[in-house]
This record gives C-alpha cells, sequence and structure tokens, in this order.
C-alpha cells in the first residue's frame, strides 16, 4: 500500500498537564483496515476525533488524501469539516446515536438527503444496504424494536450509504455479545473492504484488533507500537514478524 489516506503531523492535544495527544505522527494508507488500541485516557478517541475532523488539536496537522489531493482538515472551518464528514467519512459509534424518532430506513436514508439525494432514491438506495446487511424488511421498523446486533447493522448501513473513502469505528462492539460481536464486526470488515474504502476501529479488544490489518497502540498519546513498522522490519531482515514495533514518522503531505 503505497497511497496515503490519512495523515497526522506532530499531533498534539492537551488537557491540563496532561497529553492525549503528544507530537504524533502518523500515516493510514488507502484501503487499510487499522485498529487503534490503548489504555483508557492513551488518546485513542482524540486521534479518531481529529484524523474525522470532528475536533480541530491544539498543534499540529491533519490530511485527509482524496481524489483531488491532500486536504488539510486543521485548517478547515466547521462548516468544511461537517461537509468533509458528510461526504468522505462514515461513522460506526458504540451506542448508534441514530435518532429514535425516525424509522430504520430514515435514519439510514438520511446522509443521502443531507447530501442533496431525493427522498425515493435515497429510500432505494438505503434499502439496498439494508438488505444487504440482513435486515430486509425491517426498514419500517423503529430502533427500539430491534436487538442490539441488529441496530449495529443499521449504524453500519448509515455509515456505508454514501460511499465514504473512510468508516471510523469507535468501539463499534463494546456493547455485545462475543457472538454478536463478530457478526457485527465481519459485516462491518466485508463491507468496508468490498469497496476498497479504509477502516479506523478504536477498540479495547483484542479480537477486534486481530481482524484489522493493522494495529496501533497508544500510551499517554505516543504510539508505543505499530503493527505494520514491525512487519516492515521483519520483511527487511526475512524473518518472522517480530514481537515489537516502531512508529512511523514518515511525512508525506506538503
Amino acid at each position: 500500500m503505497t497511497h496515503p489516506q490519512l495523515q497526522a503531523v506532530n499531533l498534539s492535544q492537551f488537557y491540563g498537564p496532561t497529553a492525549a495527544l503528544d507530537h504524533l505522527d502518523l500515516i493510514i494508507h488507502r484501503g487499510q483496515s487499522v485498529a487503534i488500541m490503548g489504555p483508557s485516557g492513551s488518546g485513542k478517541t482524540t486521534l479518531l476525533h481529529a484524523l474525522a475532523g470532528i475536533d480541530v488539536p491544539q498543534d499540529g496537522e491533519v490530511y485527509f488524501h482524496g481524489a483531488t489531493g491532500a486536504e488539510a482538515v486543521h485548517v478547515m472551518s466547521a462548516e468544511q469539516r461537517a461537509e468533509l464528514r458528510l461526504k468522505h467519512f462514515g461513522f460506526v459509534f458504540q451506542a448508534g446515536l441514530m435518532l429514535t424518532e425516525l424509522t430504520v430506513v430514515e435514519n439510514v436514508a438520511l446522509p443521502l438527503m443531507l447530501s442533496g439525494v431525493d427522498r425515493a432514491s435515497a429510500y432505494q438506495t438505503a434499502s439496498a444496504w439494508l438488505n444487504r446487511l440482513g435486515l430486509e424488511g425491517m426498514g419500517d421498523r423503529r430502533l427500539g424494536q430491534l436487538s442490539g446486533g441488529q441496530a449495529q447493522r443499521v449504524a453500519i448501513a448509515r455509515a456505508q450509504v454514501c460511499g465514504p473513502e473512510v468508516i471510523f469505528a469507535d468501539e463499534p462492539t463494546g456493547a455485545l455479545d462475543s457472538v454478536t460481536s463478530a457478526e457485527v464486526l465481519q459485516a462491518l470488515l466485508e463491507s468496508t473492504a468490498e469497496r476498497g474504502a479504509t477502516l479506523v476501529v478504536v477498540t479495547h479488544d483484542e479480537h477486534v484488533a486481530a481482524r484489522c490489518a493493522r494495529t496501533i497502540r497508544l500510551r499517554d498519546g505516543r504510539i508505543v507500537a505499530d503493527s505494520e513498522a514491525a512487519d516492515s522490519e521483519a520483511a527487511d531482515l526475512n524473518v518472522p514478524r517480530a514481537g515489537a514495533a516502531r512508529t512511523t514518522s514518515e511525512r508525506v503531505a506538503p
């Protein structure tokens, strides 16, 4: 993988004396599935929010490498970042964060309609995604009528419906039992990989991380292990993958 999709350069975020991100450098390549792990307070969600343009870091640079080149997320206005998230990013959160007053199909179709797609076409595309994720015939239900696993499949459908280049998932299986978690994770991985999109997952679950192509571990706002670096070192030495890793620090954006 040679094409960057997301990039953080010297990223820092402090809350008083506590470093949520501490001069962090990171490149995520197009089409990768990446798990971000670490203990509570290590900076996982802060990093996801910075990469996704939800929050602007106190210092450093964030780039999204799209079809038209590198876009500097860290200098965008709130309105520009909202448009970036709508058009290029999809989100799956542990709690779903869907609108309970809307039906399932209305929730999935909403990003399309916000993008200017007419209602009929949006509903048709939303229904196709629901069918694809094993939720055929459930479009008229309310969220309260679904199981936890079904609700997360709805969240995946909503995240995928606009065809975003990047899916961000924050503990997407954290509230599910082990069997349902495996099923939901499989649906998330398959639906993202089939489109050639990039997946960034924040998780505490080693089973979730093991299913991703790359695992990044944080502690105190810094990358302390990166399986991609470990794989690269092992390949250079022509030896099996080592257990330790080093931080990737290459710089791509101007």
